[in-house]
């Protein structure tokens, strides 16, 4: 089934865009969280919070980076068709799998199969992504390394989605039918 894929940068109204498309599917959504929990950081627990608020409650959750979750590529995988499954996001993602031992090509590795395991699944893929390339470039190579893994990941799932998004300002943009691909197939 083709993935949905919406992108754009912080506050712009990616995650709910993504959840009004969910909630205007039929059958069982599964939510896909992916940030990692920090009890020392009150401001991400507010954030978590807010978008939990928002989330029907029947909708299943599964939190990612918990230790005893499955990962996201095995939610993908094992997602039964006619249903949906909403990523948010691939940034937290990304972030989560960065670890001081893990290898550049290691991590766009891990990148790749989480793409093909988007693509793959027979689940209606709802992935939300963020847009980290349109500010400064970041004076070091961990931050460097994660836009630059981010970006290419976006764009072969954006490029291999059946519908793709831009939100900015609260809008979303259909990016199928009012953008140009760089690279026509």
């Amino acid at each position: 089934m083709p993935s949905i894929f919406i992108t754009g940068p912080v506050r712009s109204g990616k995650s709910r865009f993504a959840e009004r498309l969910a909630r205007e599917r039929v059958g069982e959504v599964t939510y896909a969280a992916t940030a990692r929990a920090d009890p020392d950081d009150p401001e991400w627990a507010e954030r978590i919070a807010r978008h939990a608020a928002r989330r029907p409650p029947h909708w299943r959750l599964v939190e990612t980076a918990a230790p005893s979750s499955p990962s996201l590529e095995e939610l993908c995988r094992d997602a039964p068709e006619g249903t949906t499954l909403v990523v948010d996001s691939l940034g937290t993602w990304l972030a989560a799998q960065m670890t001081p031992e893990i290898a550049a090509i290691a991590l766009e590795d891990r990148a790749q199969g989480l793409v093909e395991a988007v693509l793959a699944t027979r689940a209606l893929a709802i992935v939300v992504g963020e847009e980290v390339g349109w500010g400064i470039v970041p004076p070091y190579p961990s931050g460097r390394l994660f836009r630059d893994v981010l970006g290419r990941a976006q764009q072969r799932l954006a490029a291999r989605s059946g519908q793709a998004y831009l939100v900015v300002a609260g809008f979303a943009l259909d990016l199928r039918r009012h953008g140009l691909p760089v690279d026509p197939q």
